[in-house]
């Protein structure tokens, strides 16, 4: 499968609401089912508090995903969700590469940064081959727990 017609805009409510209500991870993913998180839950659904960070991805006016960019001085923080029913399919190295040149296109930043949680070994190892470095393992808070989770960076030319 491969995606076509892609179009990025911001993420509009209805399809906030149907991300954060309706994907849903199977396990061990279902840790980032938005109803996890209530906190990310309700920065998702509340247009103030996505502001203008929250992005879908669009693929024959299909919602397949979407990204939020967090930029603090020459570096942007990057998040980001496939559609649990397109998971798994190969997907994920075009989708990827689709945010990363979205960026690339519209933010001058020296540097990318993300986090992952540890146990996704598939998302980790697609940012290894998108050219991202782990920076340090540590312990953060959410989804009612503590987990260990992988900083990653990118540096860009």
């Amino acid at each position: 499968m491969k995606l076509k017609n892609v179009k990025i805009n911001q993420l509009s409510q209805k399809n906030a609401e149907v991300i954060a209500d309706t994907w849903k991870y199977e396990d061990p993913y279902s840790f980032y089912n938005m109803t996890e998180d209530p906190e990310d839950y309700e920065e998702l659904i509340n247009a103030q508090g996505r502001g203008k960070n929250y992005y879908q991805v669009l693929s024959d006016n299909e919602l397949i995903g979407y990204f939020c960019l967090f930029e603090s001085g020459d570096e942007l923080e990057i998040g980001l969700g496939l559609k649990p029913s397109l998971t798994g399919k190969g997907l994920g190295d075009q989708f990827f590469q689709i945010i990363l040149d979205y960026i690339n296109q519209n933010f001058k930043v020296k540097q990318i940064n993300l986090a992952v949680a540890e146990f996704n070994k598939r998302a980790h190892k697609l940012y290894l081959n998108h050219g991202f470095k782990d920076i340090e393992l540590y312990d953060q808070a959410t989804n009612g727990d503590v987990y260990p989770f992988i900083k990653m960076s990118k540096t860009l030319n």
